[in-house]
């Protein structure tokens, strides 16, 4: 699956992400041995992020010439250890090529599930789609539901998959009787959108949701709490992506 990997070819590399959440890797260890306490992956930083290298086999640890300690780990447990601090993964080094780079990004995605998150990258910008009365309703909704502070929207087109309006939900709190209001408060405005739309929420306290920080850098509320009696339309969001910071030294462990 590594051979088949290529720019433009992201069902080779969703299908590599699929065979990285179900098997396991050979961490190298730049310090320490397996299950010490101060054991430490190794770490690799390319275009400004870091990533732990990684070997795929036994096969390709001796091919690697790497002559200090390795840990066998599964790929979801490496995925969910990793993706919290923004540190990727990157599979054989060693290779022609230089191998292949998991993405912090994706890690989130192995670890929490594939199918419950969209496949990157993602394009994300505002909505061109005019559905003024759909807005209206959520507005008038979220108005009842003291549970929400403000909405933002963005319009997402997953690499794999088809386009949809994701809804940014700024909450008070996330108890489970907010969050039960929120899902009332959308299923009563659903009734709003066009056949054929896809619709998805996403929790702008989400700190690791690209979409979430897409809206927090670049996204106005169409309803702000807050800021109810303010008039005007609100500025034009830009497109992009946030910068985000990335952690220096050893990859965590």
């Amino acid at each position: 699956m590594l051979r088949q990997v290529a720019p433009g070819r992201f069902d080779a590399y969703e299908d590599l992400l699929v065979s990285l959440a179900g098997g396991q890797v050979w961490m190298l260890l730049w310090h320490g041995s397996p299950g010490s306490p101060d054991a430490q992956y190794g770490n690799m930083e390319i275009d400004g992020y870091g990533y732990a290298p990684a070997v795929t086999s036994p096969q390709e640890l001796a091919t690697s010439g790497w002559n200090r300690a390795h840990e066998i780990v599964q790929g979801r447990d490496i995925a969910t250890a990793l993706f919290p601090e923004r540190w990727g993964l990157w599979l054989n080094p060693h290779a022609p090529g230089g191998g292949v780079g998991i993405p912090w990004l994706d890690l989130r995605r192995i670890a929490t599930g594939l199918e419950r998150l969209p496949a990157g990258p993602l394009q994300i910008g505002e909505p061109a789609l005019q559905i003024p009365q759909f807005y209206a309703l959520l507005s008038q909704h979220a108005h009842r539901t003291p549970a929400v502070r403000s909405l933002r929207r963005a319009w997402v087109q997953p690499a794999l998959g088809e386009p949809y309006l994701a809804i940014g939900l700024d909450m008070y709190d996330s108890s489970p009787q907010a969050v039960e209001a929120v899902r009332l408060m959308m299923q009563q405005s659903i009734s709003g959108v066009p056949d054929g739309l896809a619709v998805s929420t996403v929790a702008m306290a989400d700190e690791y949701d690209p979409v979430a920080m897409w809206m927090r850098m670049n996204g106005q509320p169409f309803f702000d709490r807050e800021a109810h009696a303010a008039s005007g339309p609100a500025p034009a969001a830009a497109w992009g992506w946030p910068q985000q910071g990335w952690p220096q030294g050893q990859a965590p462990r």
